[in-house]
């Protein structure tokens, strides 16, 4: 595996294997990987003949007070693990490399998709998430990259940036890995103390019943505030749970798809979660 941090480098080696006909596929990442990570780059071996994984933890995404100076750092573990997995290059990026400017250009993501769910407590997170994929895409030129879809609203605002830019990326989503117990696999997970790694598989959980509810057309609002009150009292404070567009987003439409989403705080690990309707 090449382990890559200079852009004249990258830009070189790639040209190489694009000018042999091989088609290169793209996993961004902001390191500390897990296996989640790694059945990204498992779906993305199968779409393409070279395989690339950035790892830049990206501070444009972070707001006031988040966890940007604490979020894990875990390079050589991280390309070890990359090198077992049959990945072709790392991308490392440093700072100046990505942001070589004081007063960088920024993307702003379309408010109808950045602002509800994770953007109402995170303003301007989904405007750095943006930032940072379309420059790594500028970067790596891949023809096709990967997400999981864990941050599902991650998903539907790239698919909208690749589209509105007449990107020549094919994007694909990956379902999210979870443990044993069906807990979504973060790096965040790691903040969680012993009693609420123990009562956290509840926001799956409940997501799970939720929807099977929905299914069969039961009340919305009776079901969300029953919902709401049994987290509570497991001590689980919700941001939000919501049942959306899988699309766009918006109100949920007969014979579309459709999601449910939840965000949740469990001392100072933020979770989220979705699954379909």
């Amino acid at each position: 595996m090449d382990v890559v941090d200079s852009l004249v480098e990258l830009r070189a080696k790639l040209d190489r294997w694009r000018a042999g006909g091989q088609r290169i596929g793209l996993v961004p990442t902001m390191g500390n990987l897990h296996p989640g990570h790694l059945a990204l780059l498992d779906e993305l071996a199968g779409r393409c003949d070279r395989t690339v994984v950035s790892i830049f933890v990206n501070p444009t995404q972070f707001g006031p007070g988040e966890d940007f100076d604490a979020y894990p750092r875990t390079r050589e573990e991280d390309l070890e693990k990359l090198r077992r997995a049959g990945c072709d290059l790392a991308w490392l990026p440093d700072r100046a490399t990505m942001y070589p400017l004081d007063d960088p250009f920024m993307i702003q993501a379309p408010r109808t998709l950045a602002e509800p769910l994770c953007g109402q407590q995170r303003p301007g997170h989904f405007d750095g998430v943006a930032t940072v994929v379309l420059k790594l895409f500028n970067q790596v030129r891949p023809a096709v990259s990967v997400f999981g879809e864990k941050d599902y609203q991650q998903l539907v605002i790239i698919r909208r940036l690749v589209e509105d830019f007449s990107l020549p990326i094919d994007v694909a989503g990956v379902p999210t890995v979870r443990e044993a117990d069906g807990l979504a696999m973060s790096s965040r997970n790691r903040y969680l103390s012993p009693d609420d790694r123990a009562q956290a598989p509840l926001l799956h959980r409940t997501l799970s019943e939720l929807a099977t509810e929905l299914r069969n057309d039961a009340d919305w609002p009776a079901l969300k505030a029953r919902a709401l009150a049994g987290l509570a009292s497991a001590g689980i404070d919700v941001e939000y749970l919501e049942w959306r567009s899988a699309d766009d987003l918006g109100r949920t439409r007969p014979g579309q798809p459709q999601r449910l989403w939840i965000a949740a705080r469990l001392g100072p690990a933020r979770l989220i979660d979705n699954v379909l309707v």
